[in-house]
């Protein structure tokens, strides 16, 4: 069984910074996808990025490119989520997630983590 613990999170002024993190526990880590979704109040659950297996191969949702930076401690089994110049609409629950279908499919997902970001 594959758990995903998240820290990291809470309130932040706009254009600060926040890093999150998602230890898993098992050993299908290092050959998984991990990925960052968001959910804000009233909408659906947003793609945020994900990260390949060996730290490569990242993609960012185009509303956070450039300020969003995933990466991944396989030897840690942890991925982070570090998120610069935070802008109000950045705020929701934040969700990591493991992919063992490389992306196309998401089969753990951590606790959530709130993102408030004050304008």
């Amino acid at each position: 069984q594959v758990q995903l613990v998240q820290s990291g999170g809470g309130l932040v002024q706009a254009g600060g910074s926040l890093r999150l993190s998602c230890a898993a526990s098992g050993l299908i880590f290092g050959y998984s996808v991990m990925g960052w979704f968001r959910q804000a109040p009233g909408s659906e659950r947003e793609f945020v990025a994900r990260i390949g297996w060996s730290g490569g191969n990242t993609y960012y949702a185009d509303s956070v490119k450039g300020r969003f930076t995933i990466s991944r401690d396989n030897a840690k089994f942890t991925v982070y989520l570090q998120m610069n110049s935070l802008k109000p609409e950045d705020a929701a629950v934040y969700y990591c997630a493991l992919s063992r279908a490389g992306g196309s499919t998401w089969d753990y997902w951590g606790q959530g983590t709130q993102v408030t970001v004050s304008s």
